[in-house]
């Protein structure tokens, strides 16, 4: 899955838009939830050789959360490898250069978007049905 199908999937699940925080990390932005504000996903650019992965090239990175008990089924995923700059214990990265399955991405990402979402409110997609 790219950066571009990813935006498009939050857009048209959740509603959410990219912000982009750092002027520093102009590729870095988070996903947020537009009721309570916390983060469900980040994307970064990292070098392979930072997420222990062979080769010093960037990578797109995506950070979501995702409980210890449900981490350890996805560590070893093809294209997932533990969070970068976040709680290893409750989150996790996926590779957004076609190594993780789109499955992959998008079940993680709801799955993240559900652990981070505070009081149970319907997103977009629910509240249009």
């Amino acid at each position: 899955m790219t950066q571009n199908e990813l935006l498009a999937y939050a857009r048209e699940q959740y509603g959410t838009e990219p912000e982009y925080l750092w002027e520093s990390s102009p590729n870095t932005f988070v996903l947020r939830h537009r009721g309570n504000r916390k983060w469900y996903a980040v994307v970064m650019d990292v070098r392979r050789d930072r997420l222990g992965l062979p080769g010093e090239d960037v990578v797109y990175i995506m950070d979501v959360k995702c409980g210890p008990l449900l981490s350890g089924s996805y560590i070893g995923k093809p294209g997932v490898v533990p969070a970068y700059h976040m709680n290893k214990t409750h989150w996790l990265g996926v590779l957004l250069d076609g190594s993780a399955a789109d499955e992959t991405v998008t079940e993680l990402l709801d799955l993240s978007y559900g652990q981070t979402q505070g009081r149970k409110r319907p997103c977009k997609a629910e509240r249009e049905t």
